[in-house]
């Protein structure tokens, strides 16, 4: 029975190397050698064979530690030059007779390694929920349905965390497709959409919010009480204050994630009544008599 030298079919000199250098010699090996490169060349094609033999042996280690043991008796402490030849293969089997003595099944590490590269990870699915900006500020439990492959409805329970950002996503672990030859599940990916509302808008970490004056509120100066999202805020009209200026109240707004708020922005927006009565009428057309104000010449 001949020896093979499995480092040096991979061109190796010494057993002295890492995985990283025993993957990097096979790749080098079995381009040089394939037999889609080297068509006419048939010893080539058992050449291959052999390289495919030595890395299978050579990038596990429990195989590698039993070859070493041969190999350090063989070409190690002799210091004999093995040069590169091929022992028997029946049958056109894909491993020879060297190593069907010394490594036992070979059908069997064959199936396990064949197993091994046609199994795969299930594919991701991805799903999304919607949520008020309330719901998502607070967080939430919410239950999801999603389609199988065979039809049916799974549904999930989904605890939405505190200050969610829009667009982030969820992932549940193994609740995707199912993973092919022995793979992996693949992940389930929850996209929360977060949606504005009467009240609030969201723009980032802030949140925008219209503020509606009467125009004495706005000519006079006031305090007013606004309802923002986890507490009611007490804000300070400054005298003449005109519609569509802004108003930003610091730390009020949604969460940024890292412990801190943002802003909470107010649109002020100056308000007419529709309907007077006549008491209010008196006002306006003595207020019209005597002010000097035209916002037109302004």
């Amino acid at each position: 029975m001949i020896f093979k030298d499995y480092y040096k079919i991979l061109g190796l000199d010494s057993n002295r190397v890492s995985m990283s250098q025993i993957k990097l010699a096979y790749r080098e090996q079995a381009k040089k050698y394939h037999p889609d490169v080297n068509i006419k060349e048939k010893k080539n094609e058992e050449r291959f064979k052999d390289i495919n033999e030595a890395y299978r042996v050579l990038s596990n280690n429990s195989t590698k530690r039993k070859y070493d043991r041969m190999w350090n008796h063989n070409v190690g402490k002799s210091y004999k030059k093995v040069s590169y030849e091929e022992s028997r293969r029946s049958n056109d089997s894909l491993f020879s007779d060297f190593f069907n003595m010394f490594f036992g099944n070979i059908e069997g590490l064959a199936k396990e390694s064949s197993e091994k590269s046609k199994s795969r990870k299930g594919e991701n699915v991805e799903t999304e929920i919607n949520l008020s900006i309330e719901d998502a500020f607070r967080g939430k439990e919410q239950t999801i349905g999603v389609r199988t492959v065979d039809g049916g409805l799974k549904k999930f329970k989904v605890q939405v965390p505190p200050g969610i950002q829009n667009n982030e996503k969820i992932r549940l672990v193994g609740q995707g497709k199912p993973g092919i030859a022995g793979g992996k599940n693949g992940d389930l990916f929850i996209r929360v959409k977060i949606d504005n509302d009467k009240q609030f808008k969201l723009e980032g970490y802030n949140l925008r919010k219209d503020l509606y004056l009467t125009p004495w509120e706005a000519a006079l100066s006031t305090k007013v009480t606004v309802s923002g999202i986890n507490e009611d805020v007490f804000v300070y009209i400054p005298s003449g204050i005109q519609s569509g200026e802004t108003i930003t109240i610091e730390n009020k707004g949604y969460k940024d994630g890292k412990g801190g708020r943002g802003n909470l922005i107010l649109d002020t927006k100056i308000m007419i009544p529709k309907h007077i009565n006549e008491e209010e009428k008196k006002l306006f057309a003595k207020l019209n008599d005597i002010s000097t104000f035209n916002p037109r010449n302004s």
